[in-house]
């Protein structure tokens, strides 16, 4: 269950990752999960982070992450920190996903009242 972090305010910004990722992948990207979870748990603004592993149904993507960031110039300037990370340790997410048939799809929300 995902706890009230998420209702206290719109201002919150929230990354959410989808991956499709073949089980001869899975050790490497998780591997590459728990590095970048070490890394955004440093960084200011950050709130909270979760992920998921599908269990059931059809839906292509077997891995969700989801990190909560408490404004959108703390998400910008988390983005701009794992960047210059991933260029100083010579990280390139892009190639990896190909190397290993990872498929991603990356996006910003913030909540909103329906």
């Amino acid at each position: 269950m995902i706890d009230a972090d998420l209702t206290q305010s719109h201002t919150q910004q929230i990354l959410i990752n989808k991956f499709r990722v073949p089980d001869p992948a899975r050790d490497e990207f998780m591997q590459r999960l728990r590095i970048n979870r070490a890394l955004i748990q440093t960084l200011s603004g950050f709130v909270r982070d979760f992920i998921f592993e599908q269990t059931g149904g059809p839906g292509k993507y077997n891995f969700v992450t989801m990190a909560v960031w408490e404004s959108a110039a703390a998400l910008d300037a988390a983005r701009q920190a794992v960047y210059a990370e991933y260029a100083a340790s010579g990280y390139n997410p892009s190639e990896m996903y190909a190397r290993l048939d990872i498929e991603a799809d990356i996006a910003y929300y913030t909540q909103i009242e329906a």
